[in-house]
């Protein structure tokens, strides 16, 4: 049966496409060198009829026209037998700081913690309005420079920034985010807006909905500003209106594929953004650009209304300027809907307050030992140790052939996603057309067996078991962002990471650390960041060009 259903991709869908309504005998020879195997001609004789038929069911299946919004119902979920998921939530006290001023120099102002931005706005020494007013003139004056920014949001800014302000002057204060502009990826839909998802068959879209991460935070009473660049389709810097730039070296890209979200935040243009990572599209940017990236536990935020990629490895998360930021965002963001079969409701209990030697810490050593000893990955280490954090050395795996597989899986659920972009040649109107991108990609995972899918599947999970005893045995795992395999490990489990600055190059970039977390620990994770990055100040740098 197995053998059986190996072919029907091949040589139905494909015969499908050209009008073809007979499978032969030398097609089914030709595809079997493709996929290691060897049948008699007995054999062969006896599919052609079954498949000839499956070409019809084939066509009945294109001419659905799936769109991207159809769920894909075999839900993925990190949760291995045994693993315990926080069901009790405390009383959360994030605490606003009282005596916060307006800088004399405003464009200080760009830089501000939320923290400190809510304070300004609770106490009244700002608007809403003119704090909203004086980020669309940032995002208006460097946006180009950047090419960060899709779509301006002026109209839904100003009127959810005069709503905040209405609603403070009677005494109604939402909390921390009540009054904040913030900038969302532009794979996510909102209503009144184009969700162009970066390419440009979507260039026109409009999607009549808003999604779950913006109407969680349209309930905190968060503005939204703009609509930033990502990488087409969610791959790497390019889209549409070019290449994302790093704001520290305006002649790079700033990494993908939450690119604009990582860049704007990093030069002061939102006091954070929203982001989503299926492999690595919230590390590379903040990696690159030196901004906090979460990428939460696989499913802790709601993915309805986001444009799908790869169903089972999809992921949303905040950049921002520090940990405290990104706590204060999840909070408000992280949550469970009906839509989202993979969404988990769980207890997010931060308290920023970590005891260092009490943690369990450990650090990669064949990612980090081989490094020269001034690396700043090692300088992180030493940081650690002198704040009194007991640090063991493990080796992460490097043999498990993660990186083949969640590509593998990655390729076929996308190319699921996005079928009919395929099948109705747009995607010859995309950027990008190099044979490692998406049209090329698309069209290659089509010709991935169904069964070799289902067994990278079970092979992902084999992974998972073989991960958890070694990383849910540590509060905290020290990795360099993009060394080994550590990043396609942790995607396929659905671990999350904090990446964050550590230092900088002999070039002045930013250079980052990622500290990985227990499935649904980001409370100490994220402590435990807050408290590295208030020892070394790396998170309190920004690119000098974007002061003025």
């Amino acid at each position: 049966m197995r053998k059986y259903f190996l072919f029907l991709f091949l040589s139905v869908h494909a015969l499908s496409l050209f009008g073809q309504t007979k499978v032969t005998s030398p097609q089914i020879a030709s595809a079997e060198k493709m996929f290691g195997l060897s049948f008699s001609e007995a054999k062969r004789d006896s599919m052609l009829s079954i498949l000839s038929d499956k070409i019809k069911t084939y066509s009945y299946i294109h001419s659905a026209n799936l769109d991207n919004s159809v769920p894909f119902p075999l839900w993925f979920n990190p949760v291995l037998p045994g693993m315990m998921i926080p069901n009790k939530t405390a009383i959360q006290n994030f605490i606003i700081p009282e005596n916060v001023a307006l800088p004399k120099n405003m464009n200080e102002l760009a830089f501000y913690s939320i923290p400190q931005l809510a304070s300004l706005i609770k106490h009244k020494k700002i608007s809403s309005q003119k704090l909203t007013a004086f980020f669309l003139d940032r995002l208006k004056k460097y946006g180009p420079v950047l090419h960060c920014v899709i779509e301006y949001t002026d109209s839904i800014a100003l009127t959810q920034a005069k709503k905040a302000d209405e609603e403070i002057a009677k005494g109604m204060y939402r909390g921390l985010l009540h009054g904040i502009p913030y900038g969302i990826k532009d794979l996510f839909a909102v209503k009144g807006t184009h969700t162009t998802w970066g390419t440009p068959p979507y260039k026109n879209q409009v999607v009549d909905e808003t999604c779950f991460v913006a109407a969680q935070l349209e309930k905190a009473g968060a503005v939204l500003v703009a609509k930033l660049s990502l990488g087409e389709l969610a791959m790497d810097d390019v889209w549409f209106g070019g290449l994302t730039r790093n704001p520290w070296d305006t002649s790079k890209g700033s990494g993908g594929s939450s690119a604009g979200s990582a860049s704007a935040t990093a030069a002061g243009l939102v006091p954070f953004a929203i982001g989503t990572e299926t492999y690595g599209s919230i590390v590379d940017p903040s990696m690159r650009c030196g901004v906090t990236g979460l990428r939460p536990t696989y499913g802790s935020i709601a993915k309805t209304g986001a444009m799908n990629l790869a169903w089972s490895s999809d992921k949303i998360g905040p950049l921002c300027h520090s940990a405290e930021d990104a706590a204060i965002v999840f909070h408000y963001i992280h949550g469970a809907d009906n839509h989202d079969r993979s969404s988990v409701n769980f207890a997010f209990n931060y308290t920023g307050i970590v005891d260092m030697s009490k943690l369990k810490i450990a650090y990669i050593k064949n990612y980090i030992d081989t490094l020269p000893a001034k690396s700043t990955e090692k300088q992180t280490l030493v940081v650690l140790k002198k704040m009194g954090a007991k640090i063991k050395a493990i080796d992460f795996p490097d043999s498990l052939h993660a990186d083949e597989i969640l590509s593998l899986i990655i390729g076929v659920e996308s190319a699921a996603a996005f079928d009919p972009l395929t099948r109705s040649n747009k995607d010859d109107e995309m950027v990008q057309q190099n044979k490692d991108r998406w049209p090329n990609t698309f069209r290659t995972s089509r010709f991935v067996p169904a069964v070799e899918y289902i067994n990278a599947c079970r092979l992902r999970y084999e992974i998972m078991k073989k991960m958890d005893p070694m990383i849910d045995a540590y509060d905290v795992i020290i990795a360099p962002p993009e060394i080994g395999e550590q990043l396609a490990i942790t995607n396929l489990t659905g671990n999350p990471s904090v990446t964050i600055p550590n230092g900088f190059d002999n070039n002045g970039m930013p250079t980052s650390i990622s500290f990985i977390g227990k499935h649904f620990g980001e409370a100490t994770l994220l402590a435990f960041v807050k408290k590295y990055q208030e020892a070394t100040g790396f998170y309190t740098k920004h690119p000098p060009k974007f002061y003025n």
